[in-house]
């Protein structure tokens, strides 16, 4: 057997895709420095029309480190960040590791509850936060707090423009402004961290096979694991996913956050590869058609990565202003399934590429794409990138491997793949089978080397890019006076790919308001992972051993599909 026998996706690689990648050396510490020698002059980051350049960001980052270590950070430790994409969270990400800290990314709209179980964890003592969440790290209990909660205001980073409109003495400035940020008392200041200057060059940073990275992810039980991926790990991605994208040249080239960089997605695609390429990275605190437009204007991205409703609302919002989105040359689409009808009207105003991708948070987080090329295929998430294997398998025993074309587990090895969970070494043993990490999704792969996703062994929702995990939200609405039961399950939708639908059953008796019932989940969760959708049942399907048959109540939902 050929090697193309045992790997039929190497033929169907775009031309300059190399089959295999060497072995990567170094940190993510040397891919940045990299950058900051080679374009020194050259826009890094750019921030509501204020841009750093990759000298200065070098020198933020040292000058981050040093104040980090001024803190007591060391080695090894853990270091929190609770940002939204800001120039901020970028220095803030590199300086921790120039440490050889332990970086943990956390979402700044989790409510108290959430964040709290992902600290408890982790246990980081260190904490770099939006000014926003600042109140909410300093009332956690005594053993959870953080010693030293560092504060980020985000409209310092911002342009001289955009901060005078903040500060003009008019309601609407007033809201916006507020909205942004806000007086963090009894933390450190950002710029205050900054005021000793910079690190000690001679000063130890990490080896490559040291770890990187905690990246939070739900697993089927609810309880929010740890993905730990070192530095070997995310090196290598974004090694691959340059390897991808032939055709962009490093150091000529715009990049868009738009994805969050808390978010496995965002940080591989935007903070490691962006910044490798020497890009310039536009970042964005959320995703809105009337900020992307106008930088479309004057630096259209390069390289786009996003989920399928933002290129559906962005194609729409310029048809609608008139900008033109020619240029873009390559977007790259994942967390949920892309269809032809956002495909087609992206290309056609851009003339470029959108092809669809796959990850996960295991795997730094990405695994395939499809080619760049006229041999995409619509409806599967591409072929593995180099230096990644791929099999379908028996899901009951993963050491049967099953032929093109038969469904099966997806199971997968390669550099950019974890070790294991934080600190939860039978989860992490779980997860493997031979060496091979189990994706848990039912796939099959062709005879071209494509792979399509047919099903989820594991019953988590993809909303909007963004897992939940169903027990976790089933758990917070049975606190709610009335509700006896309740089973959590994703149906389809085309804005997010999916939407979660709460099949509820109440209390004899009671009666419960719908209406209350999502405002209590948001109050307690984030908004993404509350009901959009409530139906009330009579009862919940079951098997013999009482376990509740989500596939059967997602079945009777979408066969009513009426919205309670």
């Amino acid at each position: 057997m050929t090697i193309r026998d045992e790997r039929p996706w190497i033929a169907s690689y775009a031309d300059g895709v190399p089959e295999d990648l060497p072995e990567q050396t170094g940190t993510l510490v040397d891919l940045i420095a990299a950058s900051v020698r080679d374009y020194p002059q050259a826009t890094a980051l750019e921030f509501f029309a204020a841009e750093t350049s990759y000298a200065e960001l070098g020198e933020l980052i040292e000058r981050a480190a040093e104040g980090l270590r001024r803190q007591g950070v060391r080695k090894g430790d853990t270091v929190a960040i609770v940002l939204p994409n800001c120039p901020q969270h970028v220095v803030a990400f590199y300086a921790a590791l120039r440490l050889g800290a332990i970086v943990v990314e956390h979402n700044p709209l989790y409510t108290p509850r959430e964040l709290r179980h992902q600290f408890e964890d982790h246990g980081a003592k260190t904490v770099i936060a939006w000014d926003k969440t600042v109140a909410t790290l300093q009332d956690f209990p005594m053993d959870v707090r953080p010693d030293t909660i560092v504060a980020v205001d985000l409209p310092s980073a911002m342009g001289l423009k955009t901060r005078i409109l903040l500060n003009l003495p008019v309601k609407k400035a007033r809201e916006s402004k507020a909205a942004l940020t806000t007086p963090a008392k009894g933390a450190l200041a950002w710029k205050d961290l900054l005021a000793h200057g910079r690190l000690d060059r001679q000063h130890e940073g990490p080896a490559h096979e040291d770890i990187a990275l905690i990246q939070y992810t739900s697993g089927t039980t609810g309880s929010p694991k740890g993905a730990v991926l070192t530095h070997r790990n995310l090196v290598a991605n974004a090694a691959q996913s340059r390897a991808w994208v032939p055709t962009i040249t490093r150091g000529d080239c715009t990049v868009y956050a738009v994805l969050p960089l808390f978010h496995a997605y965002g940080l591989t695609l935007c903070l490691t590869f962006a910044m490798s390429m020497g890009a310039r990275l536009v970042l964005f605190p959320r995703f809105d058609p009337d900020l992307v437009l106008p930088v479309v204007k004057k630096h259209p991205p390069t390289f786009f990565p996003a989920v399928p409703p933002i290129y559906d609302r962005l194609t729409k919002a310029a048809q609608a202003k008139g900008v033109s989105l020619e240029g873009i040359e390559i977007a790259i689409s994942g967390a949920m399934p892309l269809y032809s009808a956002i495909v087609d009207p992206w290309e056609a105003e851009t003339k470029g590429f959108l092809v669809e991708g796959y990850g996960l948070s295991e795997t730094s987080p990405v695994i395939s794409a499809n080619p760049v090329a006229d041999n995409r295929k619509a409806g599967t998430i591409g072929l593995p990138l180099p230096g990644t294997e791929v099999r379908i398998v028996d899901p009951e025993d993963p050491t049967v491997v099953r032929s093109l074309g038969d469904e099966g587990e997806l199971v997968v090895r390669g550099p950019q793949v974890f070790g294991g969970y934080w600190r939860k070494p039978d989860e992490s043993a779980a997860v493997f089978a031979d060496g091979w990490f189990r994706t848990g999704d039912i796939a099959t792969l062709d005879d071209e080397g494509f792979i399509r996703i047919v099903d989820r062994i594991k019953e988590l929702i993809i909303t909007g890019g963004f897992n939940v995990a169903p027990s976790e939200v089933e758990d917070v609405l049975r606190r709610f006076p009335g509700v006896a039961d309740v089973a959590i399950v994703g149906l389809p939708d085309d804005r997010s790919g999916e939407q979660v639908v709460a099949a509820v059953v109440v209390e004899d008796g009671a009666d419960v308001d719908p209406e209350a019932l999502r405002a209590f989940a948001r109050a307690e969760m984030a908004a993404y992972k509350a009901p959009r959708r409530i139906e009330f049942v009579d009862e919940l399907p079951r098997s013999l051993i009482g376990k509740v048959l989500r596939r059967q109540v997602r079945e009777r939902l979408q066969a009513t599909g009426t919205e309670g």
